[in-house]
C-alpha cells in the first residue's frame, strides 16, 4: 500500500465519506494550483473543448501572444505543443493525485473535468472534478457509498486510471489531431508523458525521497508496460548526479518544440537528443 496516505491528526477521512474530501485532502497536499468540485466563471470544461474545437485555437491564440512577447517569437509547433501536454496533463493530474494520496479513481470523461487558465501564462492553475463517482479498494472506509465502484486490489485500480485516461486522450487526440501539425504518434507520446510525469510529480510534491519514491512507484504501477496506444511503459530511472546523489529521472516521449524559440536549445530529456 502506499504509505503517502496520511490517517494522522485532523486528516483522518471521516468513514463512508466521498470524492470531494478526497479532493479537499488532496488539494492541501499539492502545489500546482487549487482543486475545485465547481466551475466558476471563466474556467473552460473539458467536453466543451471536445466538442468545438475551436476553442483550442483561441487557446493557442492567447498562447501565442505570451509567446510572441516573451520570446519575440511564437512558432505554431511550439504553442500546438504545449496547449496539447497542458491539456493532457489536466486528467492525468487529476488521476494522479488522487491515486497517490486517496487509492481513488475519479471518473476523467470530459463532461466531469473542468480547468482555469493563468491571467498571464495561459497554463491549467486551477482543476475541478464535477462528478461524484469513483473507483477504490475494498478497505476505503467510502466503499459502501452509491456512488463508489470497488475494484479488487491496486493494481486493478491501477488498471482503472490507465482505462479512464485512455478514453480520455483518445478523445482529444481524434478532436485536436485535424488543426495542428502534431502526428497522431506525437499525441501519444505526449499523453504518456503526462501519466508518467503526473504520478512522479505527485510523489515529488511530498518533499522526501521516500515521497518521490512512492510516486516512481505509482508510475511503476500504472505503466508496468507498454499498453497501446501510450508509447512506452514508465521512462522513470534510478540514475547517480555529479554529486554521486541518487536521483530519479525520467526520458520524455514527446518534444515540445521549445528549441524552435530564439535562443533556446532541446530540452536534456528531449527525445530529439536521445534519437540521435
Amino acid at each position: 500500500m502506499n504509505p503517502q496516505r496520511s490517517r494522522t491528526g485532523g486528516d483522518v477521512r471521516d468513514v463512508g465519506d466521498d470524492l470531494a474530501s478526497s479532493l479537499l485532502r488532496a488539494g492541501r497536499r499539492q502545489e500546482r494550483g487549487e482543486l475545485r468540485t465547481d466551475v466558476p466563471s471563466g474556467w473552460l470544461r473539458c467536453g466543451d473543448l471536445l466538442e468545438q474545437p475551436t476553442l483550442f485555437a483561441d487557446w493557442r491564440a492567447r498562447l501565442a501572444a505570451w509567446l510572441a512577447e516573451a520570446h519575440d517569437a511564437a512558432p505554431e509547433r511550439t504553442a500546438a505543443s504545449y496547449v496539447m501536454s497542458w491539456y493532457l496533463h489536466v486528467p492525468a493530474y487529476v488521476g494522479a493525485l488522487l491515486l497517490h494520496h486517496e487509492r481513488r479513481v475519479p471518473s476523467l470523461k470530459p463532461e466531469r473535468l473542468a480547468f482555469s487558465l493563468g491571467e498571464d501564462r495561459p497554463h491549467p492553475v486551477g482543476i475541478a472534478v464535477l462528478g461524484k463517482a469513483f473507483y477504490c479498494l475494498p478497505t476505503d472506509p467510502g466503499s459502501a457509498r452509491p456512488e463508489a465502484t470497488v475494484v479488487r486490489d491496486e493494481r486493478a485500480l491501477a488498471a482503472m486510471l490507465r482505462a479512464q485516461f485512455t478514453t480520455h486522450a483518445s478523445r482529444f487526440v481524434r478532436a485536436y489531431a485535424p488543426s495542428t501539425r502534431l502526428g497522431r504518434r506525437m499525441m501519444w507520446a505526449a499523453a504518456t508523458d503526462a501519466l508518467d510525469n503526473s504520478l512522479w510529480w505527485a510523489g515529488r510534491q511530498g518533499g522526501t525521497p521516500e515521497a518521490e519514491g512512492a510516486g516512481v512507484a505509482d508510475a511503476a504501477l500504472v505503466l508496468d508496460a507498454r499498453y497501446r496506444p501510450f508509447t512506452s511503459a514508465s521512462k522513470l530511472r534510478a540514475t547517480v548526479d555529479d554529486e554521486g546523489h541518487r536521483i530519479w529521472r525520467r526520458q520524455r516521449e514527446s518534444c515540445c518544440f521549445s528549441y524552435l524559440l530564439p535562443g533556446e536549445a532541446e530540452c536534456e530529456e528531449c527525445p530529439r537528443i536521445c534519437q540521435r
